[in-house]
């Protein structure tokens, strides 16, 4: 084990501890509430019973149905895309030394919705049924990650300042393409669709939707956790990583590479969800440091919680209407950036 980091380790185990429990209990809470109420000790009952295979009473097949079938996928997806948000974005902000970086800095979002769009108006990729939408998402983003790598890259690299221009250039590109795709639209509904998707939402959450981007995320998380000592070296640039070791370029690229399949992953299932990836790092740095090791411990669950509560308002807030999700972690995001920019003694990216 590496000695320096060990006490930090040791640091975080009441914080992950406690994070973990409120995140199990908003949980539970989330997937009891709805249209149709259901108390968390019924709803903890009702999921030992799927995980165990347990019996309910005839009655009970209802609630049952409701909570294990609709809501559960829908909250465990809240959970992943929350946390993978986070974690992308305290990466994407080390990756472009940007403070107001985001996992959609980079074009990727935008893509991710040409490619929905496309699927909504015209039809296209029809063979993948329902998941249609989420085929042209990933595809969508992909083909933006692979633009703005191509667009970016010079012989010195990828280097900070050429991504972050490039990306934002790209994404204006594909917002005027969207934006045509849905003036083309033939009919008003397919046009609200597409709208309600670029601002984000969990409502088409299913259990067949969520294995692949769960799976995906964890992984990511993990690897972006052993790159913990280099993201802190790149933090202070390029120069200085480089006499710490660092091999800016390559790991700028693993990096680049990563964060698209991630954020593209996540988009593909949720939309475009603004300003989780953004905030949350920062607010976790007031907590623990600038440390990554330590950031990104914490990140995912801070994530994974606030996603919880979020699509809960959304989706109870005006019932039976859904508001879409990234209208309310931008009512939620909004004045916590600006009370983080008035803070103190809190530098973004440090303390």
């Amino acid at each position: 084990m590496n000695i320096e980091r060990a006490p930090a380790r040791r640091g975080l185990a009441v914080p992950v501890l406690a994070l973990l429990a409120v995140l199990v209990a908003s949980t539970v809470v989330a997937i009891g509430l709805g249209p149709a109420v259901i108390s968390p000790a019924d709803t903890a009952r009702y999921l030992w019973a799927a995980l165990t295979g347990g019996s309910l009473a005839a009655d009970e097949l209802t609630e049952y149905q409701i909570i294990w079938q609709v809501r559960t996928p829908r909250v465990l997806l809240a959970v992943v895309v929350g946390a993978g948000l986070s974690v992308v974005g305290v990466a994407v902000q080390a990756l472009v030394r940007n403070a107001l970086a985001d996992p959609f800095v980079l074009g990727v979002s935008s893509g991710a919705s040409v490619g929905a769009v496309a699927v909504t108006v015209f039809g296209v990729l029809g063979s993948f049924g329902v998941y249609a939408l989420s085929a042209g998402a990933f595809a969508g983003a992909l083909a933006a990650s692979a633009l703005v790598y191509a667009a970016s890259y010079s012989r010195a690299g990828l280097t900070p300042l050429r991504l972050v221009l490039t990306g934002i250039a790209m994404a204006y590109g594909f917002q005027a393409l969207m934006s045509l795709l849905v003036y083309l639209a033939p009919d008003g509904e397919a046009t609200h669709a597409v709208l309600f998707w670029t601002l984000g939402g969990l409502g088409a959450a299913t259990w067949g939707s969520l294995p692949a981007v769960a799976a995906l995320t964890a992984v990511g998380i993990l690897l972006l956790h052993r790159r913990a000592r280099a993201l802190d070296a790149m933090a202070l640039g390029d120069e200085t990583a480089a006499s710490l070791g660092v091999d800016t370029a390559a790991v700028r690229r693993a990096l680049f590479v990563l964060t698209s399949l991630m954020t593209g992953a996540m988009v593909a299932v949720s939309g475009a969800i603004g300003f989780v990836g953004l905030v949350l790092p920062h607010l976790v740095r007031i907590l623990v440091g600038a440390g990554h090791a330590r950031v990104l411990v914490l990140a995912p669950l801070v994530g994974g919680i606030f996603m919880v509560w979020a699509d809960l308002v959304a989706r109870t807030l005006a019932a039976p209407r859904e508001l879409p999700l990234g209208v309310v972690t931008a009512l939620v995001g909004v004045p916590v950036f600006v009370a983080l920019m008035r803070r103190r003694g809190y530098l973004f990216g440090g303390r």
